[in-house]
Parts: structure tokens; C-alpha cells; sequence
């Protein structure tokens, strides 16, 4: 039978992209079945049933879902982020699930860079701001969207510093970036900080009062990364002590309304959660993503399978 992969999207990806995965899936002989902005997880649930693989991008593929696809082989996200998949499901199904790491990370990198110049210049307020050039940032994990705000950064004339364990210190200073030791000194050193972590049971409510007390004024915290890293009542307590603190969010924290009633023009929270919303980025991750499973199939190739 006909490998039949399922693009399963509530946010569609753009024409363009629809357009190729179809060529790439109809050039390897596999038959591609949509499902766009369903509006129930019956559809999703109904729709998964003879898959043998499937494209996603935020939506949540749990043991329910991996229930229903008694034929799925592979699930892979679009993008980097990974936690609306359930991977112990997954493996408990014997379902390979893997991310396309490094195909959004301009547009996140961008975003990030966006809103600190924004928040810079007073949200454009008309009022006099400040400049960038020659404030310290930290980047608090050095993958593919921290090398490109590096990027970014060191074109505006930012000292730039960063702290990941998994990074080498060489790798990381050869791109011209300062290497720290720890994550205290990461926050002790900068005045802005770009969250790049993921969430997971080290790094939820990671981000807390004693790191964030121990950013020098002014001090802005920058998060692309997941709004679960944060601790809330410590976010709260900062604002309340330091009127030199803003936080800058690609995703509202649940305490948005109570910042907004009290803390107006110290920060910024996109509408929904936009880093990987460009027409490049969308195109590129949903191309990665077909081609991994391609390469999965024909090849037995996992080599970005993240529920090993």
C-alpha cells in the first residue's frame, strides 16, 4: 500500500509550502492527506486512523492521538519546540518523533531583536529612548536562534555574552561571543537577557527572583522561548521592586492582565505566539519536515528523532 503521510495543521502552512510538500511527498510515491483548521480533536482523531506519518506544527499529538493512528510510524513538528508531542507516548506506541531544529531560527532570532529595539525606543511613543549599541546581552542557551541574535547583536555594536553547557567554550567564542561559566553570571552581568531554552522539568520556573534580582539596571528579560520558564510570582515581585525591570514575550504569561493594570510601558506580549511566523520560516520548516520523513522511510534515517 501507498505510504500515506497526514499534514495535520490548525494553523495551515502557507500555500507555497503546501505546494511543495506535495511535490516532494507525490516525488516518493506517498500519498499526502490535509487536514487544516479543524476546529475539533474528533477530526484529528478520525483523520490520524491510517496514517503512516504525520506533519504538525502546534498542534498537540498526546496518547490519545497516538491511540487512534494504529498505522503511525513517525510524527514530526515543524519547528523546534517539541513539548506538544507527548514522547513517552510516543515511544510506548513505537512512534518515532522528531523537530526541525534550525528552520525557524531566523525568524525567532528576528522577532526577539524586534521587540528589544522596540522596547528600546519606548514602543515608539514619540519620547526620547535609548540605543542598543554597547549594552550587554546574554543569551541564556547558545543553539541556532542564540547564534543568530548573536548575529544580530554584534551588528548593532552589543557586547554579547552567553552561557550553554552544552556548547563548547570555543565554539561559542569563535563566533566573537563571551563565554560565561554559569547561568549566575550570565544574569549578574547583563542588562538584557534573550531566553533560548527549552521547557522541560529542568528549565520550567527556572527564570526566578534570584536570577532575575541580580540583573544590573536597567534590566530587560527577552523571552522567544516558552512562557513556562519564567516563574510568574517571581516575575511579579521584580516588577513590584524594580521599576527598572521590563519583560519582553513572544506569548503572554497568565499573569498578563495583572502587569498590564500595573505595569504599563515596561512590557511587550505579541498577541500569539509569533516567532516562527514568517513566510520563510514556514516554508522551510514544512519542507525539512517531509524530507525527514522521506529520508525516515527510504533511508531509516532518525537522526532527528528526539524520543530516543
Amino acid at each position: 500500500m501507498m505510504t500515506k503521510v497526514l499534514l495535520a495543521t490548525d494553523k495551515p502552512f502557507a500555500k507555497e509550502a503546501v505546494i511543495k510538500i506535495k511535490e516532494i511527498a507525490a516525488g516518493a510515491g506517498y500519498e499526502l492527506a490535509l487536514l487544516e483548521k479543524y476546529t475539533s480533536k474528533e477530526q484529528l482523531l478520525e483523520a490520524v486512523t491510517d496514517a503512516d506519518a504525520m506533519i504538525i506544527r502546534s498542534d498537540i499529538v498526546d496518547g490519545s492521538v497516538l491511540d487512534a493512528a494504529k498505522q503511525l510510524k513517525v510524527v514530526v513538528r515543524a519547528g523546534a519546540g517539541y513539548d506538544n508531542i507527548d514522547l513517552q507516548a510516543a515511544t510506548a506506541h513505537k512512534v518515532v518523533a522528531m523537530n526541525t531544529p534550525g528552520q525557524n531560527s531566523n525568524a525567532v532570532a528576528e522577532l526577539a531583536f524586534g521587540m528589544m529595539v522596540f522596547q528600546a525606543r519606548g514602543q515608539f511613543d514619540g519620547k526620547s529612548g535609548s540605543e542598543l549599541m554597547g549594552k550587554k546581552l546574554g543569551l541564556h542557551a547558545y543553539g541556532n536562534v542564540g547564534k543568530r541574535v548573536a548575529a544580530i547583536a554584534k551588528g548593532f555594536g552589543m557586547e554579547v555574552y552567553a552561557f550553554d553547557p552544552f556548547i563548547s567554550q570555543e565554539s561559542i567564542e569563535a563566533d566573537g561571543v563571551h563565554c560565561v561559566n554559569s547561568v549566575e553570571e550570565l544574569y549578574a552581568t547583563c542588562n538584557y537577557i534573550s531566553l533560548h531554552i527549552p521547557a522541560n522539568s529542568q528549565t520550567k520556573n527556572s527564570i526566578n527572583y534570584r536570577l532575575l534580582s541580580s540583573m544590573p539596571k536597567p534590566a530587560r528579560l527577552v523571552n522567544t522561548a516558552r512562557k513556562e520558564v519564567v516563574h510568574e510570582a517571581d516575575l511579579l515581585k521584580i516588577f513590584a521592586e524594580r521599576a527598572d525591570f521590563q519583560y519582553l514575550s513572544d506569548v503572554a504569561p497568565d499573569c498578563a492582565a495583572e502587569i498590564a493594570e500595573n505595569y504599563k510601558g515596561r512590557f511587550y506580549f505579541t498577541p500569539k505566539k509569533m516567532g516562527a511566523q514568517t513566510e520563510e520560516a514556514n516554508v522551510n520548516s514544512g519542507l525539512a519536515a517531509i524530507r525527514q520523513i522521506v529520508d525516515f522511510f527510504e533511508k531509516g534515517d532518525c537522526r532527528f528523532q528526539v524520543n530516543k
